[in-house]
């Protein structure tokens, strides 16, 4: 939480002896902050050191001065111009190493003193979960307090490690121990058992931290983190919570309000079209199963009316039905008649980019026959989706797409919307729909 601030603040110190050069300094603060971000460099570390920082760090530094001088010598062609704000420049550079340096020998220091420090689970009771508990009671420069461990039960008796309890037991034991961290060791049980249980509402709020299974592999990028020498990393937050949530939200407000004021020549067409083909009722409303497994009703411009309920809510696909007409096609074959659900967007019910929203009946079939088809709905449903884009529409397996749309979560970005929304446009001009 120091680090951001302090190299916020020594980036923009030039200000405070001159506001000659203020635009360029500003410039140089916010590609520095950026650089450093996507560099790694603010993510939370559990072995602290200014030396395993540094190279990455001058190396980010060197690369925002030479971006922002370049443009600097652009702009003004006085030689005293550049060279002043180029010394500004250093100066920053020197106070972001030095703030580092503070901020990292404090970080040790409370740590040491456990003044700051969370308490974690271990998962996992084998030989790896044993050295884990050793080292964390021994070194408090980690940060993290031992106080349990958990494991299958069917490593109740031969366990290296005394047992807090079972992986049924971690709900519990988290609410129980106020548990802030959960560090993946060497668990007897399979994966898909394992997020199941990581996924429940308590564990899902501890950072999660894993004991990479092949020790001799190197990760590419960034500089490795570990406890002793035991490699571990950080597995990124699967859940849209507090920041992560709001910017997406407001993107999704953002891109729902330009679409539907750019589209309403567009949604007029096929409001009268809509009419033309079917007569009255233009919308058709379906109940569909949104985030958390709350249902809420979806809106579409109606291409079929389906013969009852029974029918609307258990038919599969109705791509080749001989009742749907040929605009009805049309808009289907380039998802115009899904442009509606943009009011969905602003209300709440869904997001632009998420895994596609399904029917009730069709939810509780396929939680049963695929177990990670449920872990889709931690994040809202969205007007497209990374599986859709990717092929799997209309009939096509149901575990590549669940395995699409969790891919999507666990690595979810902006840009990694941006670029599903670009596919997307592409299939509606090649119309590639239903």
């Amino acid at each position: 939480m120091m680090t951001l601030p302090i190299d916020a603040a020594a980036l923009l110190t030039p200000l405070l002896l001159s506001q000659t050069y203020w635009r360029g300094t500003l410039a140089n603060a916010v590609l520095a902050v950026a650089i450093f971000a996507a560099g790694g460099l603010y993510r939370p570390r559990r072995h602290v050191s200014i030396l395993d920082e540094l190279p990455s760090l001058c190396g980010r530094l060197l690369a925002s001065a030479a971006v922002v001088a370049i443009i600097a010598a652009l702009r003004h062609s006085s030689v005293e111009y550049v060279s002043g704000f180029m010394r500004g420049v250093a100066l920053s550079a020197g106070l972001v190493i030095l703030g580092r340096v503070v901020s990292r020998t404090l970080t040790i220091a409370v740590r040491k003193r456990r003044w700051v420090e969370h308490n974690a689970i271990i998962i996992g009771s084998g030989p790896v979960g044993l050295e884990l508990a050793r080292l964390l009671r021994r070194y408090p420069r980690y940060g993290l307090r031992f106080v349990g461990c958990v494991d299958a039960p069917a490593r109740q008796r031969g366990a290296t490690l005394p047992l807090s309890g079972t992986l049924d037991d971690l709900e519990h034991l988290v609410r129980l121990l106020e548990c802030e961290v959960l560090v993946i060791a060497d668990p007897d049980c399979p994966e898909s058992t394992l997020m199941e249980t990581l996924l429940r509402p308590r564990s899902a709020r501890c950072d999660l931290w894993a004991v990479p299974r092949l020790w001799g592999s190197r990760a590419q990028g960034g500089y490795p983190d570990h406890i002793g020498a035991i490699p571990i990393i950080k597995i990124g937050d699967v859940t849209f919570s507090g920041p992560r949530w709001a910017v997406k939200r407001a993107s999704d407000l953002l891109f729902a309000t330009v679409a539907l004021i750019v589209l309403c020549p567009v949604l007029l067409l096929c409001t009268v079209a809509t009419a033309a083909e079917g007569g009255r009722g233009i919308f058709f409303r379906q109940e569909r199963i949104g985030r958390h497994g709350r249902s809420f009703q979806v809106i579409k411009f109606r291409t079929l009316r389906p013969r009852d309920e029974q029918e609307s809510q258990t038919n599969w696909t109705i791509g080749h039905d001989r009742r749907v007409g040929p605009i009805g096609r049309f808009m289907r074959r380039t998802s115009l008649d899904e442009l509606p659900q943009l009011w969905n967007i602003l209300r709440g019910d869904m997001s632009v980019v998420g895994p596609r929203p399904e029917r009730p009946y069709f939810v509780e079939k396929f939680s049963a026959e695929y177990p990670n088809y449920a872990a889709r709905h931690r994040v809202p449903v969205g007007l497209t989706g990374l599986a859709q884009v990717s092929g799997l529409r209309g009939d096509t397996p149901i575990s590549d797409r669940t395995r699409f749309d969790n891919y999507y979560i666990e690595n979810w970005s902006l840009w990694l919307d941006v670029k599903v929304v670009l596919r997307t446009v592409a299939e509606v001009f090649r119309a590639g729909g239903r």
